[in-house]
């Protein structure tokens, strides 16, 4: 079995965190790394015991080493790739890539600190499978103490962008050398510090109540706040590294975003104001006090932090034809709960009787493509509902929205095809004109 699992796998020395994370993922599927871990540790159980009872394992001597100890060694490289795999900066690479990166980083105010304990994660553009939409920035607890936000970010590789997603843990690591402010100014954190179990509040760069919080200090932060740039490399990206320190930071042990911001995260993902193609760049809810309190804390952006520019895609065949008869296009829509339902109308031919018999026919696919639609709807929710319950990671969020996204677009073209069909064949013949002295349609 370990010679299986060493040849599925290409195992050696050499295999970089990101390439052994991706193979280890095409492998056994998207398993968590417990489950990964639990999996094999049964199978090399297992491996054992069936040795064992067919007289194979033997307790001492150079064959029962000599079988052993590759499978053993097998087992350790196995899991310490695997370690190596799921750390922050790598794992976070395996997920949807963008072939276009997210709008500038708005200009807004922070809201207030709502208490103690509560860390500032800074907002930024997230991916939903056919748009950016913006995760509002907003304070929330920190799992442990001790414990601080290394915001997420995109970086380019591999000829698209990939999200690398935030983290907490007892430093800040890598998160792209992006600006995100309040005390993120590209590399480590300012903003505050964690002094005798309690979170020391940086005045100069957060909004505190000092009537309810009391542990403050106020220091001096000095960064440009002029570059609203949010992603790493690429054109026009920004152009850092990680120091040896954050690399350092990067292997600690990490916890991924609480329940809390996940939940905060689906809002945001579900208001069609929040995305960039509606909002300009500038969100009508920037930042809030409290994880998914969209109404009461909400503070909008001041500003677009630059001028927003749809991005530039290669129109498909639908596209590139102009709106007839309310026909579907294909990329409207990233999620079945957002497709109008569909009314089409029939053309005329001057037969009442035909006239009347063709809308009856595009009303009936109408209802049967409406029904599917709702089927659809359910279904996305459904994942969406068992995606928030189980905490799932932001990659694997992603993965989900832009399945969502191809399931809809799909069913939109095969709708948009089977209306044109239907269309087609009603369409009056184009033939030889009538014969003189009589009306088209008529009898002679």
């Amino acid at each position: 079995m370990g010679e299986e699992y060493k040849k599925d796998l290409n195992c050696d020395y050499g295999l970089s965190p990101r390439s052994a994370a991706i193979r280890l993922m095409s492998t056994f599927g998207q398993y968590s790394a417990c489950e990964w871990a639990n999996n094999f540790t049964h199978a090399s159980r297992n491996h054992e015991r069936q040795s064992h009872s067919t007289g194979q394992h033997k307790m001492s001597g150079q064959k029962e080493g000599g079988e052993m100890r590759p499978f053993v060694a097998i087992r350790l490289l196995l899991f310490a790739v695997l370690l190596m795999a799921l750390s922050a900066a790598s794992f976070a690479q395996i997920g949807i890539s963008v072939s276009f990166g997210p709008p500038a980083l708005p200009v807004y105010e922070q809201p207030d600190c709502p208490g103690d304990g509560y860390i500032w994660t800074p907002g930024y553009w997230a991916w939903d499978g056919g748009d950016y939409y913006w995760v509002p920035g907003t304070w929330v607890e920190a799992p442990e103490v001790g414990f601080l936000w290394t915001p997420g970010y995109w970086g380019w590789g591999d000829n698209a962008f990939f999200f690398h997603e935030g983290y907490w843990g007892p430093h800040v690591g890598y998160y792209g050398g992006i600006n995100y402010g309040f005390g993120y100014g590209g590399h480590g954190y300012e903003g505050g510090r964690w002094e005798n179990n309690h979170f020391y509040y940086n005045t100069s760069v957060n909004r505190i109540n000092n009537t309810n919080i009391r542990n403050t200090y106020n220091t001096r932060v000095e960064y440009n706040s002029g570059n609203r740039v949010s992603y790493n490399g690429g054109n026009g990206g920004i152009n850092e590294r990680p120091s040896a320190q954050e690399q350092t930071y990067d292997r600690e042990r990490h916890t991924g975003p609480v329940a809390a911001q996940n939940q905060h995260i689906q809002q945001a993902r579900s208001n069609p104001e929040l995305r960039a193609s509606t909002n300009q760049g500038k969100p009508p809810i920037a930042a809030t006090s409290r994880p998914g309190d969209f109404k009461g804390s909400a503070v909008p952006a001041r500003e677009a932090g630059a001028p927003y520019k749809a991005p530039e895609r290669p129109a498909t065949a639908n596209e590139a034809r102009p709106a007839n008869n309310g026909a579907a296009r294909v990329n409207a829509n990233t999620h079945a709960n957002e497709v109008q339902p569909h009314k089409y109308t029939a053309p005329a031919v001057g037969n009442p009787a035909t006239d009347q018999k063709y809308q009856q026919q595009q009303d009936k696919l109408a209802a049967k493509q409406n029904q599917e639609h709702q089927k659809l709807q359910q279904q996305q929710e459904k994942e969406h509902q068992q995606a928030t319950a189980k905490n799932t990671s932001e990659p694997q969020r992603q993965q989900m929205e832009q399945r969502h996204a191809q399931q809809t677009q799909q069913l939109e073209q095969k709708h948009t095809t089977q209306q044109q069909q239907v269309q087609t064949r009603q369409q009056p013949h184009q033939g030889s004109p009538p014969a003189q002295g009589h009306p088209p349609g008529g009898k002679p």
